[in-house]
């Protein structure tokens, strides 16, 4: 089938997704320092948390200092009061793709959030939102709780009611917004695999398990001691326990139980661990159902690690020679 609203751009987008912890951001620089750095390539993250301004720490987002002068688009463009738009997001992504390229410089989408990646990337449309029913609807759970929008939603959408998490108010009220914006059902449907935009070289990172479970301890270990509850407590003075999204991020969410005293730091440390080899996992799920990605293994030993990455970048690289 032929897709009537595929863009044909004049660099090619590079998408370097994968797993948490499994090496992406040391292989994106070192693929844009082949490229020619800061003078031919501007990155876009593909980040759900990393747009929210002072969530740093617990989102391992790369410090300025360590961009190499290259441009990173979709870094701290929230607050942590604000609620997080895939849609939003979509015509943020597009834009820069699209400028960067109309630049003569080449879109690199870098990250790990699988419906961020589709949504800037492939057909994906999603419906509008409508302040006025969005309001009533969050009227009614105030007032009256969860139950009368689910018996709505069961009414008027019973697949979507069957699918969804009836016990996240924000599901509930998204999907009851759609239906009754639209008349249609919110029913999730995850993307065919199909382009937006051409050309794209997509490039999967991974890590044999162990290594990457051992990077993921590593990792939130390292958020602890370089100052999670520090920032956490700063983002606490600026409304992050009431933001809807920000709040429940892996690593903040166990910061600010840390704070409240309800657990240790040890304590949540393992939580940290837990829950992000758990995302990982989902995120091995999605990716892997993507047959366009081109799988690249960064499992090497510490001494070996730098090598397989510059490796990993050389090969990368050449496949932009294939595209002519």
């Amino acid at each position: 089938m032929t897709n009537e609203n595929l863009v044909t751009l004049t660099q090619p987008i590079l998408a370097i997704v994968g797993p948490t912890a499994s090496g992406k951001t040391a292989l994106s620089l070192e693929v844009a320092e082949l490229l020619g750095g800061s003078s031919a390539v501007e990155i876009i993250s593909a980040d759900a948390m990393q747009l929210y301004r002072g969530m740093d720490i617990g989102t391992a987002k790369l410090p300025a200092a360590e961009r190499r002068g290259i441009v990173h688009h979709q870094f701290d463009v929230l607050d942590v009061t604000d609620t997080a738009s895939v849609a939003a997001y979509q015509a943020a992504a597009r834009a820069a793709i699209e400028d960067i390229a109309n630049r003569g410089k080449i879109p690199m989408l870098v990250g790990g959030s699988g419906l961020y990646v589709s949504a800037a990337l492939d057909e994906l449309n999603f419906p509008g939102t409508d302040p006025q029913i969005r309001a009533e609807l969050e009227q009614i759970w105030q007032t009256q709780g969860l139950e009368p929008l689910i018996a709505e939603l069961r009414e008027k959408d019973p697949v979507s009611a069957d699918t969804i998490n009836l016990a996240n108010p924000r599901r509930v009220i998204r999907a009851l917004e759609v239906v009754r914006l639209t008349g249609e059902s919110y029913t999730p449907k995850f993307p065919r695999h199909t382009a937006h935009y051409t050309p794209i070289i997509h490039i999967g990172v991974r890590r044999d398990r162990e290594l990457l479970d051992q990077a993921i301890r590593d990792r939130a270990v390292q958020m602890f001691e370089e100052g999670l509850l520090a920032e956490t407590r700063a983002l606490l003075e600026n409304g992050l326990r009431e933001g809807p999204t920000a709040a429940k991020a892996t690593g903040y969410a166990q910061a600010i139980a840390v704070i409240d005293g309800e657990i240790s730091v040890a304590e949540a440390i393992d939580q940290v661990a837990f829950a992000t080899r758990r995302l990982a996992k989902k995120q091995r799920t999605w990716f892997g159902a993507d047959k366009r990605i081109e799988w690249v293994d960064l499992s090497a030993p510490p001494e070996e690690q730098q090598s397989v990455l510059r490796q990993a970048a050389e090969a990368i690289v050449a496949r932009f020679g294939q595209l002519d």
